[in-house]
């Protein structure tokens, strides 16, 4: 039987009321596993920068794509995802035989798709892609802290908690917030 390429896609920071949604597409290598790999929530920080690592160097081909802030107003926060998803999956420099993507939604593509609900639990490549992009997006988010720090970037990564949002009833909404997601929308009212 014939042994077909297969990837795992997932994305970080869909829910996050600022910053980039970040989507990773691997290509794990059968012949070097990669141990603990599973859901990037269900990690440690520390552990998941280090597994991140050793993916990047072990996997037999990975990508990180990102849709832009401008591209999550324009198109709506689940489109700007299958962008993402799309960007992540064509910038692989090996063509996959099927793509497995976490979720119940995903993009067009020219190859074999199909959704896995907790994905990142079942299926080591889309676990992989959790964890690198989860890692690549919580580094630009604690970057960005140093140009707005009275958000807290660095420790809430921009998803929505109680912090982020005292943050943006006292100083209002910086550039790189979600100005369209409704609960900083009610903010500016």
């Amino acid at each position: 039987m014939e042994h077909i390429t297969i990837c795992g896609v997932d994305e970080v920071g869909r829910g996050a009321g600022a910053g980039k949604i970040y989507c990773a597409a691997v290509i794990l290598n059968p012949e070097v596993p990669i141990l603990g790999i599973t859901d990037s929530k269900k990690i440690s920080a520390k552990k998941r920068e280090s597994l991140a690592t050793e993916i990047r160097e072990k996997a037999t081909a990975w990508c990180i794509a990102t849709a832009s802030l401008q591209e999550i107003i324009d198109l709506n926060v689940l489109h700007a995802t299958m962008l993402a998803m799309k960007r992540a999956v064509e910038g692989l420099p090996i063509r996959p035989g099927k793509t497995f993507i976490d979720g119940n939604r995903a993009p067009k593509l020219n190859i074999p798709v199909e959704t896995v609900i907790k994905g990142d639990l079942k299926i080591p490549e889309i676990g992989a892609a959790s964890i690198i992009a989860k890692v690549a997006r919580d580094q630009k988010m604690v970057e960005l802290h140093d140009s707005y720090p009275e958000y807290g970037f660095d420790q809430h990564k921009g998803y929505l908690t109680k912090q982020h949002l005292e943050a943006l009833k006292e100083h209002g909404p910086c550039e790189i917030h979600r100005v369209t997601y409704a609960p900083i929308k009610k903010l500016l009212k």
